[in-house]
């Protein structure tokens, strides 16, 4: 027990004041924490809220065409001529389309955020990959010019993640193309990447807004503000990167966003030492896992 000469009333003060300073101190310290821990719980509601509104709207318009499409097929008291029978096969079909893109993109990003999505990188010939990519999207990918040199490298990546970045990104750049200017993909290779540049005559994005596009929910000029959850360029990038590679936003010369992609060129990812280190984080979550890429690389 220590014990000490009594203090006179100006140090007991000074003592007091300080102990003040320091229950304050405590306090504060105290709700910072509580406010940290806090923190996530709300991101992730804002993210639920922000996830539910823009699900009920995405999914209702679609499950409401392909009903109504179904239901008038299904409808005996009525004849529908051979053209108008195929209108309605193909709305119920077009709708069934977006409902599979996007409830596939919603697994994906679920995956990518906790950390279980897999990788199996190959060699992937990106004019081998696009035009599956194009058949995808339907009457559509078909206006899509395309220009490849002859020599162009291949990437090293999963071929089913990049279908699925490429019929995002193109998708968007098809949605914001003026009539008679469909969107055009180039390519090519500087240091060691292959960039795939899709470009679009839109109306384009204030460049200090471009980034904004990448986060999920937001849809904002070259994004469409009534179909789709704000999600495929969010979920676009996370895989990109997952897979070594990157996607930005960029100006398309007289108007327009234009959106390049890189990957590693095959040769450049085999020269390099690739241990099975953990990816980087995407939005937050947790590090996304690399499968083996052979059964050399398992041992």
């Amino acid at each position: 027990m220590l014990r000490g000469h009594p203090l006179d009333a100006d140090d007991r003060r000074i003592v007091e004041a300080f102990a003040a300073q320091a229950a304050l101190a405590l306090r504060q310290e105290r709700l910072a924490e509580e406010a940290a821990a806090a923190r996530p719980l709300a991101e992730a509601d804002r993210m639920r809220t922000a996830l539910l509104a823009a699900v009920s709207h995405d999914l209702r318009t679609p499950l409401a065409s392909a009903k109504a499409a179904v239901t008038s097929l299904r409808d005996s008291g009525v004849t529908f001529s051979d053209h108008d029978r195929e209108e309605l096969l193909a709305t119920a079909d077009e709708s069934l389309d977006r409902l599979t893109r996007l409830v596939g993109n919603l697994l994906d990003m679920s995956r990518l955020q906790a950390g279980v999505l897999g990788l199996t990188e190959v060699d992937v010939g990106i004019e081998e990959a696009t035009p599956r990519a194009l058949d995808e999207l339907g009457e559509a990918g078909r206006t899509v010019r395309l220009t490849f040199p002859d020599d162009l490298p291949t990437v090293r990546a999963d071929p089913a993640l990049l279908e699925r970045v490429l019929v995002n990104v193109i998708g968007n750049a098809l949605r914001f193309s003026p009539p008679g200017q469909p969107p055009t993909v180039t390519a090519s290779e500087h240091d060691g990447m292959v960039e795939l540049r899709v470009i679009d005559h839109g109306p384009g994005i204030p460049e200090l807004d471009r980034e904004k596009v990448f986060l999920p929910f937001q849809r904002l000029g070259d994004r469409d503000n009534e179909t789709g959850v704000g999600l495929g360029l969010a979920l676009s990038r996370g895989l990109t990167e997952a897979m070594g590679g990157s996607l930005r936003p960029d100006s398309t010369p007289g108007g327009g966003l234009t959106i390049v992609l890189a990957l590693p060129a095959s040769e450049t990812a085999e020269a390099r030492e690739k241990p099975l280190a953990p990816l980087p984080d995407f939005a937050g979550g947790s590090k996304v896992s690399r499968l083996p890429r052979s059964r050399e690389d398992a041992k």
